[in-house]
């Protein structure tokens, strides 16, 4: 019996981050690697390099902003970009794919800037077409896996200050409510099956030094549907790689999944 790893990760600029990525990738040697953020349109991405290394791609990108991916040792099948009912112009945020028998998608939620700004309301609207979405995958029947960045901090264990930051951007109840409403199609939330304590966070703003200090949101999160979540082994955070020069300011979270 072996085990399959699958690492979520915002990049932040793929490109600018490629002198991290490629021994990053190489050392910890991810079966399936969901990245958010690449920041480059689909022509440009720096496939070369990657597929040098043995794995293959399957990317949905845009210039300056946004932009996902999914970097895979083995073939990905039914491949699915974006939303249903997006236009073309709309942002590239999903993508989801079969891949050995798993269904994978990596999301990048909607920031929304500031509560109550149109941002912010259109937020709660993609949460709530993402939903619809959700669904949809989980209706295909397969061990499924839902990851990224989602930019909701769930609960106050994931906020390094409860008190000033409640009702914020990342924090608000109505952000919490749809994150809990995806939860509720049957998914449960990776990392608290194996840690309920507060303090793990994924993401700390490049001001302030926030890193060192060791204040930080959990925003990047990993959704399991019943099938996915009874193969888990185990979610963590690979805070290491938030160190040192030029790191995105999001941590990978990587799980483990035993192959039945």
């Amino acid at each position: 019996m072996g085990a399959v790893k699958i690492v979520t990760w915002n990049v932040n600029s793929l490109r600018a981050r490629l002198p991290r990525f490629l021994p990053w990738i190489t050392s910890r040697d991810p079966d399936v690697v969901l990245l958010q953020e690449t920041k480059v349109v689909d022509d440009d991405f720096p496939a070369a390099e990657i597929e040098a290394l043995g794995y293959r791609i399957e990317r949905f990108g845009q210039k300056t902003y946004n932009g996902v991916a999914i970097v895979s040792k083995l073939p990905a099948t039914d491949v699915v970009k974006g939303l249903p009912d997006d236009g073309p112009d709309a942002d590239r945020r999903v993508i989801a794919a079969t891949v050995g028998g798993m269904r994978v998608a990596s999301v990048y939620v909607p920031n929304g800037s500031e509560v109550g700004s149109d941002k912010y309301a259109y937020k709660l609207k993609w949460l709530d077409r993402f939903r619809d979405f959700a669904r949809s995958e989980l209706d295909r029947g397969l061990p499924t896996v839902v990851a990224g960045d989602w930019n909701i901090a769930p609960d106050d264990r994931d906020v390094y200050d409860p008190a000033a930051l409640a009702g914020t951007i990342l924090c608000s109840e109505p952000e919490r409510a749809a994150w809990r409403a995806i939860l509720d199609l049957g998914f449960e939330d990776g990392l608290r099956k194996f840690n309920q304590e507060a303090g793990v966070y994924t993401w700390w703003d490049y001001r302030a030094v926030m890193f060192r200090r060791g204040l930080g949101l959990r925003i990047d999160h990993f959704l399991l549907n019943p099938a996915a979540a009874a193969r888990v082994e185990s979610v963590e955070v690979d805070r290491e790689e938030r160190k040192g020069d030029k790191p995105s300011d999001h941590a990978p979270v990587a799980a483990r999944f035993r192959i039945p």
